[in-house]
């Protein structure tokens, strides 16, 4: 049995889970978020979540924990939301945002502007003797780091320097330069 598959999913104050053959929709205060599943039955008991695989074939085991993971995701998501941070290191480095718009300065010789889908809030932080930081809040964990993800790989932290966009806690391997 999966270990992760086997634990019931807590539902918190304020969060509806609505179960229609194999969709699951979650509601709370911060949205809405539904999710396909198949290969698993889900139950709703007692304030709980419940996920059971139909069988012990191979796909269906790697399909439980898998789901259970997901509901948990989804319900944490709607009841206290998701975020990401992004630290931007290098001189000259930038960010700044117009409601949706991320505005990137990091060393090309033109800014990178990206528009942030809807869903995922947007704010960057710039203070005086500190890298920018860029902040992206949501309840769709997925789409957190997708945009997040996104946003690295436009300058992603190298080795010798360290310089790049990197997660905020994020540790980089360091290399040595030329040797004299």
């Amino acid at each position: 049995m999966s270990r992760i598959g086997k634990s019931p999913v807590t539902i918190p104050e304020g969060v509806t889970i609505d179960i229609n053959d194999a969709v699951i929709t979650v509601k709370g205060k911060l949205g809405e978020l539904t999710q396909d599943f198949s290969g698993v039955t889900v139950k709703e008991e007692e304030g709980n979540v419940l996920v059971e695989r139909l069988s012990d074939s191979k796909d269906d085991r790697s399909k439980h924990g898998l789901y259970r993971s997901l509901i948990n995701n989804m319900v944490e998501g709607v009841s206290k939301g998701w975020s990401k941070e992004l630290e931007l290191v290098g001189v000259g480095y930038r960010a700044s945002n117009q409601g949706q718009k991320l505005d990137l300065a990091i060393g090309f010789s033109h800014n990178i502007v990206l528009n942030v889908a809807p869903e995922v809030k947007v704010e960057t932080i710039s203070e005086k003797g500190k890298n920018p930081i860029v902040k992206l809040t949501s309840h769709d964990k997925q789409l957190v780091g997708q945009v997040a993800a996104k946003i690295r790989g436009f300058r992603k932290p190298e080795p010798y320097k360290g310089k790049g966009i990197r997660f905020v806690g994020e540790i980089i391997r360091r290399k040595a330069g030329k040797s004299a």
